[in-house]
């Protein structure tokens, strides 16, 4: 009895140890976004592009054999649900990346965890400009608010020719932050604002603002806001005979708004990061998208394509750091968190599905901006022109 006890205490110690040994060999990287919710298709195109990521990489055995195992936490674009996300990837799973956060209230919630925690975050779509502000460890790859507006607001005085635009945002950091900046720069160019309205991310009912801008008789609305809200805005604005030109921002980008508006959504102007592979900088992105379209039977938007950008930054930093560890550290994963900020930060002229990206020191990347007309038949979106800013703020267009 004595000897089969004795056998039993060994194959529990062997399995603990093994299974330890096990759960060691994996590496972790998380993803914080909507899953559910009326966001949810933000999160869910952005979790299919890491999904890819990931795949890839672990079909070529991963890193030195190791596997990268993924972990997606929905918080719902809510951030009381984002904070427990990050709690859970950095308490629990111990990840060594995340891509997120998708709303930037929810990204300027974790961002302190993850600091705190030496966790690398690139958000692919949080584009409030306090993002990356006092960070060393959090990054994005998508267009900060500040850019974007400033580009868009000289565009839309400069070359549309609008000089009267009303504005109806959301009471979030991402909504906010655009509308204040886009109205700073319009203004800035001699543009008129009529109008500057409100609501709440959720809102079903938007006609009394959009009452209150009709009677401020704008040339153009511009809502930089998610599509949920946008589609009942638009939906609501042709109820109330607003007939003018609509303008918006990233936001507008997913899909799924033609399915929410239908023609509605024709002819709308908005800015997001440049699609440059028309112009030969970025070869991968066709290719991208055709896999992506064959796996998930559905097209990446623009924060998709970051959100692959993204995962793979943060896999080759972790690969880099994992090569200058020595090989007891190898052995139990011990991998300085430091050197993956390092390697990340070091990102210059990648060569992404979304673009060129080169990180600045703040954590933001260097990114042209794209102008696109979307075309409710087609339901597409046409690129009509990439722009930047000179070394004196002014617009210039990118050949």
């Amino acid at each position: 009895m004595k000897k089969f006890f004795l056998i039993i205490a060994s194959f529990l110690l062997i399995f603990t140890f093994g299974c330890k040994k096990q759960s060691n060999q994996t590496i972790k990287i998380g993803f914080v976004g909507p899953l559910t919710g009326d966001a949810a298709n933000y999160g869910k195109l952005m979790t299919q592009a890491v999904k890819i990521a990931i795949e890839e990489k672990n079909e070529k055995g991963g890193i030195d054999g190791k596997m990268i195992e993924f972990i997606a936490e929905d918080d719902e674009g809510k951030v009381d649900k984002a904070n427990t996300s990050i709690e859970k990837l950095a308490g629990v799973d111990k990840v060594w990346g995340i891509v997120g956060a998708v709303f930037s209230s929810c990204s300027l919630a974790i961002a302190p965890k993850a600091e705190a925690e030496k966790i690398v975050m690139i958000s692919p779509s949080s584009t409030n400009k306090m993002i990356t502000a006092n960070n060393e460890f959090i990054f994005r790859d998508v267009l900060s608010d500040e850019l974007q507006a400033k580009v868009f607001g000289q565009y839309v005085y400069e070359k549309m020719g609008i000089k009267k635009v009303a504005i109806l945002f959301l009471k979030n950091d991402y909504s906010q932050g655009l509308a204040e900046d886009f109205k700073t720069q319009f203004q800035s160019n001699g543009g008129t604002i009529t109008a500057m309205e409100s609501g709440l991310q959720g809102d079903k009912d938007f006609k009394t603002q959009l009452t209150k801008i009709k009677g401020t008789n704008p040339d153009a609305l511009f809502l930089p806001n998610y599509v949920a809200e946008i589609a009942q805005i638009l939906e609501q604005a042709n109820q109330l005979g607003l007939k003018v030109k609509i303008l918006s921002t990233d936001g507008f980008s997913n899909p799924e708004i033609f399915e929410l508006a239908g023609d509605l959504t024709n002819g709308v102007i908005f800015s997001n990061s440049a699609d440059e592979s028309g112009i030969g900088v970025s070869d991968l992105r066709k290719s991208f998208e055709e896999k992506y379209q064959k796996k998930w039977g559905e097209k990446p938007d623009s924060f998709s394509l970051n959100s692959y950008d993204g995962a793979k930054i943060i896999i080759n930093a972790i690969e880099m750091a994992y090569k200058d560890a020595s090989d007891a550290d190898k052995q139990t994963l011990n991998i300085s968190r430091d050197k993956i900020r390092e390697y990340v930060a070091y990102t210059e002229n990648y060569n992404g599905v979304s673009g060129i990206i080169t990180f600045l020191p703040s954590g933001d990347a260097i990114k042209n901006v794209g102008i696109f007309e979307a075309d409710s038949k087609t339901k597409l979106y046409k690129q009509t022109g990439i722009y930047k800013l000179d070394e004196n703020g002014k617009l210039i267009e990118v050949k």
